[in-house]
């Protein structure tokens, strides 16, 4: 997840969330869903004026995302060929008809600015985006002037964030090089694929991929989320966009499409998540005593208690099985979990890792591996807040000897178990029915009210920003 959240104080709603907590048995595949995707997420989320997992850095409307760029959805190209997705109720098609089918793979990421003239634009595409700041539907006209607003507050600090890990974040280049990576070990299983990269918050956006994926006339498509667990703010925020973007397209309507929602259990990925601590517990002059302290990005509580978020499960789930199977190779050493990047006056998931640091020192913990369990790429809040502020604050608490496991990025076990998952979801996929509700919601659209709305929110927005008070208090919740 590229960035930190935020969480500020406006009037609370409740929110629903479609049934969506994931299976808690053991599947081979992950936990993958045909897409009935668009019924499962149907059912709205309103979350307190809360920010998720997201930034340390923004949505713009597809037209205006920031400043205009010649990038567009980038397709790893693979000839045709297929096979399809997932839902185990039909199995493999023939060979003779599979053949005739074009398969896309569409790899879901959030995305991060490239440069530091990008991190503004981009914190707005973060903070408008419904899933991220959820307001109660009287507020709703104020989402893009509030993400605005919000953006220039926080884009200084996030400049200097990205400044200081070189200037952009890496994501792209790094999600770009795992799509390449696993569209070749696909075709090593004769699986030949489109694969497509689509961002929730930068380029190549989601939008800009899914109309790639319509030009090359695809035939059956594969989801996977760059995410092991699901959150509703991101796996959920992506699967949103695909949901209104396919239910108003006649095309994409009728897609067979699979969704995998999480993967945390696959035995690939928690294999090469001990391979990789147990490595790096080696570089250490005695391994045995090293504290194991696994560090996953927080989600605001309402979340889960209120939202019904199975991504704290999911996240304990993904830490048993790993050290599970470190002890099933002799190694017994103590671990942790505690949630970063909080953001905000809310009540966010315990124990804080800047506050479990501390702690640790206090505690007399000499030796400490970090492990960034919710992250599968580097990018700032692996690079900067665990690499630097973590790290710093860890060694002024009294730990002497710091260690960080790098996130599993190309590695080659990891990148052929995500090969696998995808073949493994092919043999199953459902059409997308267009939903009637969004229909519904484009016959009622108003420009002339949308119009005064946006126009309202930006008066009230303004108010905030220069009424020095208001002002104050605002940035101070924020920073």
């Amino acid at each position: 997840m590229e960035a930190a959240s935020i969480a500020v104080g406006l009037p609370q709603t409740r929110l629903t969330v479609a049934s969506h907590k994931l299976s808690s048995s053991s599947s081979k595949v992950g936990s993958v869903t045909s897409v009935s995707f668009l019924e499962s997420l149907s059912a709205q989320t309103s979350l307190v004026l809360t920010a998720s997992p997201i930034e340390k850095a923004a949505p713009i409307d597809a037209g205006s995302r920031g400043r205009k760029r010649n990038v567009v959805a980038q397709s790893f190209a693979a000839p045709s060929a297929g096979i399809c997705p997932f839902h185990r109720t039909s199995s493999f098609q023939s060979q003779s008809q599979t053949d005739e089918e074009k398969i896309g793979l569409l790899l879901l990421n959030l995305g991060g600015p490239e440069t530091l003239q990008d991190v503004q634009p981009f914190l707005f595409n973060l903070f408008a985006d419904p899933d991220i700041i959820r307001l109660p539907r009287p507020f709703q006209f104020l989402q893009k002037p509030l993400a605005q607003l919000i953006s220039v507050l926080r884009a200084p600090k996030s400049k200097e964030g990205y400044a200081a890990i070189g200037g952009g974040s890496p994501l792209r280049k790094i999600t770009d090089e795992q799509a390449h990576a696993i569209k070749d070990a696909l075709q090593a299983k004769d699986v030949s694929v489109n694969v497509y990269v689509g961002m929730r918050y930068w380029y190549p956006f989601t939008e800009e991929a899914i109309h790639q994926i319509k030009k090359d006339r695809i035939t059956r498509l594969v989801v996977l989320p760059l995410y092991p667990q699901f959150s509703i703010s991101t796996t959920g925020s992506s699967l949103r966009i695909l949901e209104n973007t396919f239910s108003k397209d006649a095309y994409l309507s009728r897609l067979p499409v699979s969704v995998i929602e999480s993967w945390y259990k696959r035995q690939g990925y928690v294999k090469s998540m001990a391979d990789l601590i147990e490595k790096e517990l080696q570089t250490f002059s005695k391994p045995d005593e090293v504290m194991i302290f696994f560090s996953a990005h927080g989600v605001p509580v309402s979340y889960v208690e209120v939202a019904g978020d199975p991504y704290k499960d999911q996240m304990e789930d993904c830490i048993y099985l790993i050290m599970q199977e470190l002890k099933a190779r002799g190694v017994y050493n103590d671990h942790t979990l505690a949630y970063q990047s909080r953001v905000g006056p809310v009540q966010w998931l315990k124990p804080y890792t800047d506050e479990v640091l501390v702690e640790l020192g206090n505690k007399g913990v000499k030796s400490l591996l970090a492990v960034p369990v919710s992250f599968v790429s580097e990018h700032i809040e692996t690079l900067e807040e665990i690499d630097m502020e973590y790290r710093e604050l860890a060694l002024e608490s009294g730990i002497e000897s710091w260690g960080r496991v790098p996130a599993l990025g190309c590695t080659s076990s990891f990148i052929t178990d995500l090969a696998d998952v995808v073949v493994e979801a092919l043999p199953s996929a459902k059409a997308i029915a267009a939903s009637s509700g969004s229909a519904g919601e484009i016959d009622n659209y108003d420009p002339f009210r949308y119009a005064i709305k946006l126009l309202f929110g930006s008066v009230l927005a303004c108010v905030l920003l220069f009424s020095p008070k208001m002002f104050v208090a605002f940035r101070n919740q924020l920073l």
